[in-house]
Formats: C-alpha cells, structure tokens, sequence
C-alpha cells in the first residue's frame, strides 16, 4: 500500500463517519508567536479547542505538514523526521474516548490491515489531582477481545518515563500499560490551558532489546522496538488556580505520524525505507562514492533535512535561508545536508535541487505548492550552496590558524558560530592532520550559547497571541487594518508572509521588494488611525471557500481552508476596508483599538519587508 493510498484512506474512513476533511494549514504558524513553525496537527486549531466555533464543524479531519527543528539532532533512528505528516482528526465537543478509540483501531486493523498481535496500548497512570484513566481500559480490552485477543494491563511506570517499571514484561500477557509523565498532554502551565489524559499506541517492530537503553524493556524504551504511530489526547481537564477541573464540553485531538505508519504497512524497518523517501536515498546513491547501507546517518540527514528545507521555502507563506528565526532553520538545515554530503563524497556543484526535484515527484499530487514555486526553490538551493562554499573558504583558512597539537573548545565554538562549522567538520579535518579537538570545552561553550538562546527564546515568546488578552486581541485586529491599509498604499501586490504577536507589540511580515519611505509610513499610520477613529464594526461570517474568493478576501488558497471558512470584515460590509480568512480573537468596534504607531520598517528577507508596531 502507497502512503497516498494510506493517507487517502485515512481521510475517507473519517469522512464517513461524519468528518469534514480541512485542509492542512501551512507550515508557519500564523498567528502563534510560541511556536516558529507549525509542530503537530492540533496547533492550528487552537481557537478551536478553546472554544470558538469552527466554519467545518464539530468533526474535522486531515494530514498536517509539520515541522519540528528541536527533532534535527534526532534524525538518523530510524522513525525521526523533521518534516512530517501527522494524520489527524478531532471532536470538538462531539464524541469522546469509545468512538475515537474503537474507530482508530477498526481504521488500523481493518483498513490497513495491521496485525493486532503487534499493537499496544499506554494510558494516563493517574496523580493526585486527576484518577488514573480506567475507561480506556475498558475500552481497549473490549477492543483487543473483539480481534480474538485477551489481554491484561501490565505494571505501571510512576517514574521516569524513559527508565519504565524496571522489571522484565511478559508482552504476549500484556498489552496495557500506563505511564504517568508520558500520558499527560498539556498545552501549557497558564491558567486556562486545556489538558487531559493520553492513550498512546505502539507497534511491535520486532527488533531485539540492547542492554545500553536499560537492562529491561518496555513500550517507551529507546532501543526501537516498540513505535508509537499514533496518540489519542482527551482534552477534558482546564487548568485553574487550584488544578485541573474537568470541562463540560470535553475535546479528541488524535495525530498519527503517516511516515512511521507507512513504514509498518510497507514492511520496513526505517521511515527513510517508504515510499516517501527512497527516490531520495536512491539520487544521493547515484551523486555519492558510497551506498545508503554504508553510511546510513549521512544519507538520512541529507533526505530528511533537504526535504524539510524544500518544504518551508514552497509553502504559500514560507521562508527563504537567512539569519534570522525561520530562515536560519532553513539555512541551517541545508548547510548540514552539504556537510554531509562532503562527507559521503558527492563532488558535484550545486547538487542540492536534485533532491528538491525528487521531492517534487514524490509529493506533486498532494502538495501543489512545491510545483507552483519550484522555480525560486531551485534558485534559492543554488544561492545557498555557492554561500555555503564561500563560507567554507573563509573557515578553512581560519582553521589552518588554529590546527595546532590541539584544537581548543573556545576555537572550535567560534568557528561553529562565525563560519557555521558544525564541530563534525572541525573533528573531520582535525582528524586528517592528527590532531585532536577539545570537545568538552566546545560542549561547555555550545551549552552556554544555548541556554542564552533559550532565555531570549522565552523573553520573544511571553504571553503569545493564544492567551486571548484584551490586549493581544486589540493586536491581532490591528494586523488586519495594517495589511489593508498596506495594500491601499503601496498596492496589491503585498500579502502577509508571517506575524508574530505579544501582549506589548505585533510584527507584522508582508511582500515587498523596496524599503519604505519616510512618507509611506507615515501615510500608513495615519490610515490606519482614521480607520480606528472611524470606529469601524468587525463582524465575522461563515461562507464557502469560493463565495470567500468571489469577494476579494484575503487568505492563503487553497491549502489553508476547508470548504466553509470564517471571515472578518472590519467596516461596511458592501465596502469593507478590510477582509481576511482568519479564526482567533477580535475586537468588536476599531475604537477599542488605541493609537497605532510603528516602529520600526526592516527587510526580513529577500522581498519581505518586516514592521514592528505598537498601541499607545
């Protein structure tokens, strides 16, 4: 079975049972400054699970592109990916624990034809807040006896997660276990956030257990047996000054990674084994000196890290490399592609498109996107490899200064900062001249630069559009008149290519080729204090997705939106000033607004221009 066929599959088993199948968001985040790229399918949907009603309607279903940088170093296990597509569908307020669980294993075992024998089952253990989450124990036993299987739950891990019970498991007996630090989802510590219980499911591999991940195994070991392809979150708790208090209307989040079920379905043993990888790993055979068998963790970081380069800089709002938040990923994640690839011995110049071309090939029948923009994405691999390699030039000379008896940490950092050589290329030339490198002293450096990303990480992120303060909401709207009164004066050629909003200021990304004047942005602030003085009406409607084209309203088409969406028309509907496709929290008049003021107007990127404002 294709992973087309498994992810179409999917999407009408669900659509059968009552689900309006959305399409997936993009991959950055829209208006969510905690996150820099969209990281799991429920993200966009937030307003959603807070409450706020959605244009699809209580079922909703789809495959989400996804995006996780903090999973880069991962790559290379055999089940971790950066880019991904996580397979999910929800109830809001709709249908809870019995039919989410019966029709996720029915979806497994009787569409795609998963051997029962080989899944498990993790549940919340309970704390002293919430009771442990007996029901779906109920519910999967019923399950599992309905496929002829009798099974038990097994002992419990009230500990770390990644140690288990610590005893030897007899897993033809048990096939239940539960986990406390691993089967509670929260979406964060504030006062509101939603929690709630998860109930994991794990497919046996069959690979051995290693005695270096812990003398016992169990289904969260690292030794990689045991896969987790899929993760049901009963959202029924809402956090309060005193704990968690169960919610009336309770909500189903469920993702399932497409790639490790592909995996299972294909009989592999590796995500980069599938369909949706091995064009890739068969063009890095045919660029290199060696092949996929010999130098496996090479050949995985350049598929993975290529495609999620690929993937970011094709979506209808992504980034192109940089130094900067997102395009720094982009950037980085080519750069180690192309260590690697120097490693692995591909010689060729400006090899990096080959792969973007494989992409193409491999998802054009799903993501049009890549298609639509391949031209600047081929453009923009070529400009960072000729980059790159000047980058290269310069640190081979600053490294020629430093190659000594040893190569100290310090040294070794500031050629991993200034020139962006990862310590591997640093070890690999030392390595060719005899000398060694001082990696405790680098780990000690790299540690301080990370935890001085982290804190300013934390500062930037404070207090994010999600927490739906009046302040961050008179924000949010306030975005909307800028890109109006943006494309009034400078023209229709700008679109909105990211913002970031906080309960102090909004920066608000849009395409642009030109720094603006002095008198652009003045013209620019005082439209949009007209428009607040003139105390302008914000309403919202739910159309279809052609009636929302047929009126001009601006949004990112096709691949963001369902078949009905929510629009906000800020002014006379019959001449609205302004009218964007969008959830989330507004104003209800531009009076509760305040006073606009920019400032600052930046470049972002190449033809994205950045404005930093704030209300007074």
């Amino acid at each position: 079975m294709t992973t087309f066929e498994i992810r179409k599959k999917y999407l009408n088993f669900f659509k059968e049972r009552g689900h309006t199948i959305i399409s997936s968001a993009s991959i950055m985040p829209e208006n969510d400054p905690t996150i820099l790229f969209t990281n799991s399918g429920m993200s966009p949907l937030v307003p959603y699970l807070l409450g706020e009603n959605h244009p699809g309607g209580k079922r909703l279903v789809n495959a989400q592109k996804c995006f996780r940088a903090e999973d880069i170093d991962e790559v290379g296990d055999n089940r971790h990916n950066t880019f991904f597509e996580m397979l999910g569908n929800w109830s809001l307020g709709d249908y809870f624990k019995k039919e989410q669980l019966e029709w996720w294993y029915q979806f497994l075992i009787e569409e795609i034809k998963i051997d029962p024998k080989r899944l498990y089952f993790t549940i919340y253990a309970g704390d002293s807040q919430v009771d442990k989450d007996n029901i779906s124990v109920v519910i999967i036993k019923e399950i599992f006896k309905k496929y002829g299987i009798i099974t038990e739950e097994g002992p419990a891990t009230l500990g770390k997660g990644e140690i288990g019970p610590g005893v030897e498991i007899d897993f033809e007996k048990y096939r239940i276990f539960a986990y406390q630090d691993k089967n509670w989802w929260k979406r964060g510590d504030a006062v509101g956030e939603l929690g709630g219980p998860d109930s994991e499911t794990f497919y046996d591999t069959g690979r051995s257990h290693h005695s270096e991940f812990g003398k016992y195994c169990h289904l969260n070991c690292d030794c990689g047996r045991f896969l987790e392809i899929g993760n049901s979150v009963f959202m029924q708790y809402q956090k309060t000054e005193d704990g968690w208090r169960e919610l009336q209307n309770k909500n189903v989040d469920f993702g399932g990674g497409l790639e490790r079920i592909a995996m299972v379905i294909q009989n592999k043993n590796n995500v980069f084994e599938t369909d949706l990888f091995l064009p890739i790993i068969k063009k890095i055979e045919q660029l290199s000196d060696f092949s996929y068998q010999d130098r496996v963790r090479a050949f995985e970081v350049i598929a993975d890290h290529l495609k999620a380069a690929t993937f970011i800089m094709a979506d209808e709002r992504g980034v192109v490399p940089s130094n900067a938040e997102q395009g720094y990923i982009v950037r980085r994640l080519i750069r180690r592609a192309l260590r690697y690839g120097r490693q692995i011995g591909i010689k060729q110049n400006l090899w990096t498109k080959q792969i973007a071309e494989e992409v193409k090939n491999i998802y054009q029948d799903v993501y049009f996107e890549i298609t639509k923009s391949f031209e600047k994405i081929i453009q923009e691999f070529d400009k960072e490899e000729e980059k790159f390699a000047k980058t290269l030039e310069r640190g081979l000379k600053e490294f020629e200064k430093i190659a000594v008896s040893i190569i100290s940490g310090k040294d070794a950092f500031n050629l991993y900062q200034t020139f962006g050589f990862p310590i591997e290329l640093v070890k690999e030339l030392a390595t060719e001249r005899g000398i060694t490198v001082n990696e405790e002293e680098f780990k000690i450096e790299m540690e301080k630069h990370q935890e001085l990303s982290r804190t300013l990480s934390a500062g930037r992120f404070k207090s994010g559009l999600a927490d739906e303060s009046e302040k961050t909401t008179r924000l949010h709207t306030t975005t909307h008149l800028l890109l109006a009164a943006l494309r009034q004066i400078l023209g229709n050629h700008v679109v909105q290519r990211g913002s970031n909003i906080t309960a102090d200021r909004l920066r608000f990304d849009f395409s642009h080729s030109n720094k603006l004047s002095e008198k652009e942005l003045k013209e620019i602030e005082e439209l949009i204090n007209q428009k607040i003085k003139e105390n302008l009406l914000v309403n919202s409607e739910e159309i279809s997705y052609s009636e929302a084209q047929n009126r001009g309203a601006l949004g990112v088409f096709p691949e963001q939106y369902g078949e009905i969406v929510k629009i906000y028309i800020i002014g006379d509907k019959s001449n609205p000033f302004s009218q964007e496709l969008c959830s989330g929290p507004h104003v209800e008049q531009t009076s509760q607004i305040g006073h606009f003021k920019i400032i600052k107007e930046e470049a972002s990127s190449a033809g994205i221009r950045r404005i930093r404002a704030v209300l007074e």
